[in-house]
């Protein structure tokens, strides 16, 4: 393709991706195929000649989409949002035609630079302490684009290890680094993202997973209690990370208890993780959830969530970068220049050497959108929420199980997590939303997440009368099911119930995974986290019943 035919194309492809997006409401939410259902549409082997480019346009059409789940589409209600717009994807597209890999200063000085300017913008913008700016005077801190949360906690909790270690090897000098790994010890609320628990296994480190209060936020007595216990066992507290806005049910940690908690303790690194919630910051209205910011030694955000910036963009902030780089830094003759004591070299700030010019797209989009612009954005989000929380309330088949302060409202019908499996499952089968569910309070949930960017107040009450629909005939059929045991004369009128799902099916289109109950017990017995897309894991003798009294000693995921 020569520069003559790609104006043709690309002119093209913008068209088309104008196309996709204002028809996306006419599409299925989520495709209907099985696993597997391209290798039958593709050829085994490469071409070995070119082929034309309509051709290949064709087949996005007839076999790619149909695999698509359309996560821009404004029925699409599952995770949190998948963060997109116009000026990032124009933003990508010049990075991508750059094409600088900018590893140090010298290698792209703008691509450095730029980034270090935005994560400052960014930064005030959020209310983030003045020693995470790095135009700040006296700053020691800074801000980095990471890819995903998960590699700004690894960062983290690796930097915590380093400094751990070399704090205990000024008792003993002559042992090993890896001597010191078993008395090691992390924390985190089980509302955590299972990207923790991930971070801890490659670190080789102890995890402890701390049970957070009847609002899912971890409370700084939980955390002081578990850590003192730990050092009367001659264990290290070293590293705590927290969570403002949880995966499962939007939960915030209490960082005003927790983070003097943390200082009672020599060198605890204090992380917090507010990949989707964090964006809100932006608006005054909800900067009193991040009170207690100051005792953070880092922080991330994704604006590839929440704030209109397409993946990647994981924002991570640290209160003093050489306690992260002096974990990372390797430094190669042929990687050093002249420049490397003035500027920033961001190869030294995570894992991975090379990096895209990700700054790009989020400087257009802050431009282009203004402060005020992204504020509108979230709060519209905020106010569908409580929308949606209302018409739930009004419904008393139905409850909403937790706080909605953002963009999620978490709900379930009343009676058995039986019943919300079979719900999901045949929301979703409908292709008409995709939402997903998640464990709040030891029982399975459904979670409503408002993620396209011009939602308005018809996406939610289409969404609400899909909900009722499908909570209607799913009722009836339990109705029908329960009468039919008990022996009467047949009505005059048949009722014909519609057929049930099969339930290898249900399962699948309800997040959830069978196994045997002996099983379930043990995965139960074990302390672990929920990142939102593993299955949820149900005993296979479950029961099909709608308990009288709502009898939550009946419901299998209560412990």
């Amino acid at each position: 393709m020569d520069v003559n035919e790609f104006r043709v194309r690309g002119k093209e492809m913008v068209d088309y991706i104008c196309s996709y997006m204002d028809t996306l409401d006419s599409r299925r939410v989520t495709p209907s195929v099985e696993p597997g259902y391209l290798r039958e549409l593709l050829p085994t082997e490469a071409p070995q000649e070119p082929e034309d480019w309509d051709t290949i346009m064709a087949d996005v059409e007839n076999k790619i989409m149909p695999g698509v789940t359309h996560w821009q589409h404004p029925r699409f209600h599952a995770y949190f949002p998948s963060g997109n717009s116009y000026p990032s994807i124009l933003g990508d597209m010049l990075s991508d035609a750059i094409g600088c890999i900018g590893f140090s200063w010298a290698a792209s000085p703008v691509c450095t630079e730029l980034e270090t300017i935005v994560l400052d913008w960014f930064g005030k913008a959020i209310g983030l302490p003045d020693e995470f700016i790095a135009s700040s005077p006296g700053s020691k801190g800074g801000g980095v684009i990471q890819s995903s949360a998960s590699e700004c906690i690894l960062v983290s909790m690796l930097a915590a290890r380093t400094q751990a270690i070399k704090n205990l090897k000024k008792e003993n000098p002559d042992i090993e680094d890896s001597a010191f790994l078993p008395r090691l010890v992390a924390y985190c609320s089980q509302e955590a993202h299972s990207c923790v628990e991930k971070a801890a296994m490659i670190c080789l480190i102890k995890l402890r997973i701390l049970e957070p209060d009847d609002r899912c936020s971890l409370r700084g007595s939980t955390l002081r209690e578990a850590m003192e216990d730990d050092v009367a066992q001659g264990l290290v507290p070293f590293f705590v990370s927290t969570t403002l806005g949880s995966t499962s049910c939007c939960s915030f940690d209490n960082l005003t208890e927790i983070g003097p908690a943390c200082r009672r303790f020599p060198a605890v690194w204090l992380h917090v993780d507010g990949a989707y919630a964090g964006n809100a910051f932006v608006c005054p209205e909800n900067k009193h959830l991040m009170a207690g910011i100051q005792y953070a030694d880092s922080f991330n955000t994704n604006p590839n969530k929440w704030l209109l910036v397409n993946f990647d963009c994981s924002t991570y902030w640290v209160r003093d970068r050489i306690r992260l780089t002096s974990a990372l830094i390797v430094d190669p003759l042929y990687l050093q220049h002249a420049n490397s004591d003035e500027a920033i070299d961001y190869r030294h700030w995570g894992v991975p050497l090379s990096r895209r010019f990700r700054a790009l797209k989020l400087w257009f989009v802050i431009r282009k959108y203004g402060i005020e612009g992204l504020q509108s954005y979230i709060r519209n989000h905020c106010q569908l929420a409580k929308s949606f929380e209302a018409l739930v309330k009004k419904d008393s088949r139905f409850e909403v199980i937790n706080e909605v302060k953002m963009g999620l409202v978490c709900f379930r019908l009343r009676g058995t997590d039986r019943l919300n499996q079979d719900l999901l499952g045949s929301i979703n089968g409908s292709g008409k939303l995709h939402m997903i569910p998640s464990l709040v309070k030891g029982r399975y949930i459904i979670r409503f997440c408002v993620v396209a960017e011009h939602a308005n107040e018809a996406d939610i009450d289409h969404a609400w009368e899909v909900i009722q629909e499908h909570a209607n005939d799913l009722l009836d059929s339990y109705m029908i099911e329960k009468v039919s045991t008990i022996p009467v004369k047949p009505a005059t009128a048949e009722i014909t119930p519609k057929p049930p799902m099969r339930r290898t099916i249900s399962r699948r289109l309800s997040f959830t995974r069978s196994v045997s109950r002996d099983l379930y017990r043990r995965s139960m017995s074990r302390s672990s986290l929920h990142d939102g897309a593993t299955p949820i894991i149900v005993p296979d003798d479950e029961d099909n019943i709608i308990p009288e009294n709502d009898n939550m000693e009946e419901d299998v995921f209560h412990s």
